[in-house]
Parts: C-alpha cells; structure tokens; sequence
C-alpha cells in the first residue's frame, strides 16, 4: 500500500507518516511538497494507491485538476485536507471521484480512520487478510475454465476449508448449472444495488449453499442487470468474502474489461485455461502478453491445458515452445464423465471419484491446501513431554 501526502508545509506531515506505517507496516508512505495543482504530477510520477492533498478552497480549476486524474486513474483513491465541508463542496468533490473530504486540522486518529475505510472500501487492505483470492480466465470460449473453477472449489470444500464462488461471468454465467441442480434466489447483482447494506450477513444469504463448506454467488439471470455491478463493489464484496472465506474462487468473463482487470489485480493466483488446440493458444498467448503489461509476476500466473491428451497431435513440449517458461499444469481428457456431472448438476467428485479428471482436480486442491504442520520430534521425545 502506496500512500503519498501532498502539502506546503511537508514537515507537518511527519507525524502523520510516523502514525500511518505504525498503525499498518505494509503502508509506504512519503511526504511531497505542494499543492492540488501537483496531483497529476505525483499520480504520473509514482503511482501510489491513495494520495492525500492540502486544498483550502475547492474551485472549478482543482475540481478539473483531480478529475483528471480520477479519470486516468480509476482506481488512485484521492483524499483531501482541509477544504470546505459546506453540502455543495462535498457533492462537487465526490462527483469528480474524491473519496474523503476532511477539514482542517484534522486530528491523526481522523485521518488514519479516513484512510481505512478508503483501504476497505476499495479492497486495498485483502493482502493483509488470509483468504486467498483464486481467479479463472479462459483463453478462449469453451476450454472448461467453469468446470474446472467449480469442481476446484468443491474439493478445496472437501478438504476442510470454506470456500465462496465468484460467478463474474455477469450476462451469461453458468457456474451454479456445472455444480447444482436448484434454482438460485440471489445473485451479485442483488448485492450491488443493495452495497450500502452489505455486510457478512448479506452476502452469506445471497450465497447458493452447494455444501456445508462450499457457497456460490451466482451471476444474474438477466443479462441487463450485469450493468449494476461496478469494480468498487466487486471490491467491497472482496473485501468482506477474504475475512469470511478460506479461498474466494473468481470465474471470470474472458473479456479483460475493466471488471476483470480489477478482480485480476486482487487476485493471489490466476490460472488461464486453454486446450491444446491452436486457436486456445494463440490466444493465450494474446491474454499472456496483457497479464505482462499488467505487471502480473510470473509466480501470479499459471496455465491449466484442460482435456490434454499423451496422443494429442499439440503434444507438451510444444506448448512449452509456443507459451514460454510460464507453469503449466494439464487436466487429462475425460469428457464422458465431465458430460454426466453438468448434466446431472454434480460435482464431478460425486459422479466420477476414481476418474482422471477427478483425481488431477483432487491433487490440484491438495497442492493448494495448507500443509500440515510436521510432528515435533519422535515418540521418545513425546512420551518425555508426559
């Protein structure tokens, strides 16, 4: 977390960024001299995740100065302090994407809860918390990242842990139907109507409960309602699911909008799916290229090869030639079994558990499952502990 403050007199600040990194060791934040007309500047220049800026007198020219901004930068959360706090100063600066309007002489304790509720409100703050963040991209229409996302889930389930569904799939998800045979009676779009409302109350009702451990927030069944769901509150509802959930599981539209990009950043591992067919790699060699220019280390990505067969005419060494030095893992082809599970609305470890299928989603889970911890000692030293 990346914070920059921007004043006339940065020296005032040092108390404040002593307070702000105590209170959060992962903040870095520095102190910049100057003023609202600096903003584009230290936007452009370091790219932090929030800026807090001295303004006395917001007038139509800093109004223009931060929507410019805001505009480059949808997702730099501008805070400013010290300007006017009079309804219609505080309406103009939230139309132009300022999220907090603080008076003068703001106490520390003022600021630092200022800062965390932009910090949760815009997901800032997940990497702190121990959900992890699972994402599926497909490569290209029809390379089973649905399947796999849902049955990946499942064992996870299986294992122990508490696991949420993500169907960002908005106009056209099917992620209860690979896993589920009822219908749903709440979806994301419900949620982000109702944002103001949310809390981990609300977002377990609007959850369709597959298992005792295993929960799927559904897409919309309307397709014009995917227009209600907006990147802040995929960033809410993230927010909430990392503290509620062991692994929050993302299935993503393969359109890199701006949705996308969002849940990908937040994510703590992506898997693109793709089949060892030339269209499916090519692009995903297309998607590889944008997850770069997104800044996404190579650790973050890894290539799942879904129905891949020994015999298949693309064989492994191909694909390592045509994709690079990235991960890849491979699920065997099993279509018969992975036919009868979508058509019978199961798991796929309820209709095939000895399948191929079944068994490399099975070690996938496992891989991803936390380890447990190693006996301390032998039997000696256990029984000299009595």
């Amino acid at each position: 977390m990346k914070i920059v403050l921007i004043s006339s007199r940065p020296q005032s600040f040092e108390g404040l960024c002593e307070h702000l990194h105590r209170n959060d060791v992962t903040r870095v934040v520095t102190r910049q001299e100057g003023g609202i007309q600096d903003l584009r500047l230290v936007a452009d220049h370091d790219h932090p995740d929030m800026i807090l800026v001295e303004c006395s007198a917001l007038d139509s020219g800093s109004l223009a100065v931060v929507e410019r901004v805001t505009d480059q930068y949808p997702r730099m959360a501008i805070i400013l302090l010290g300007a006017q706090q009079d309804p219609d100063s505080l309406i103009q600066a939230m139309r132009v994407g300022i999220r907090e309007v603080l008076a003068a002489g703001a106490s520390r304790e003022v600021i630092e809860a200022a800062v965390n509720r932009v910090e949760t409100k815009l997901g800032l703050r997940i990497r702190q918390r121990g959900g992890q963040v699972i994402a599926f991209v497909s490569s290209k229409g029809g390379s089973g990242a649905t399947f796999l996302a849902t049955n990946l889930a499942h064992q996870l389930a299986s294992g122990g842990k508490k696991v949420l569904l993500m169907d960002l799939n908005l106009q056209f998800g099917e992620a209860i139907l690979t896993i589920h045979d009822q219908a749903q009676s709440s979806d994301i779009a419900a949620i982000a109507r109702n944002i103001g409302r949310l809390d981990a109350s609300l977002l377990q009702a609007s959850t369709v409960k597959i298992s005792s451990n295993f929960s799927i927030l559904a897409a919309p069944e309307d397709p014009a309602q995917a227009l209600h769901v907006m990147p802040e509150h995929l960033d809410a509802i993230l927010a909430i699911a990392v503290e509620e959930y062991d692994f929050t599981v993302l299935d993503l539209n393969r359109t890199l909008d701006d949705l996308a990009i969002h849940a990908l950043d937040r994510a703590d591992q992506i898997y693109l799916v793709l089949q060892a067919m030339l269209p499916y790699i090519r692009n995903a060699k297309r998607v590889l290229t944008v997850f770069r220019s997104l800044g996404y280390v190579s650790d973050k990505v890894e290539l799942v090869v879904n129905r891949f067969g020994r015999g298949a005419e693309v064989g492994f060494d191909d694909l390592r030639t045509s994709l690079g030095p990235n991960r890849i893992r491979t699920v065997p082809n099993g279509f018969r079994d992975v036919a009868d599970a979508i058509n019978q609305g199961q798991p796929l470890a309820a209709i095939a558990p000895s399948g191929v299928v079944s068994k490399a989603i099975s070690d996938w889970a496992q891989a991803l499952l936390p380890k447990p911890e190693p006996a301390s000692g032998g039997l000696l030293s256990r029984l000299l502990k009595f």
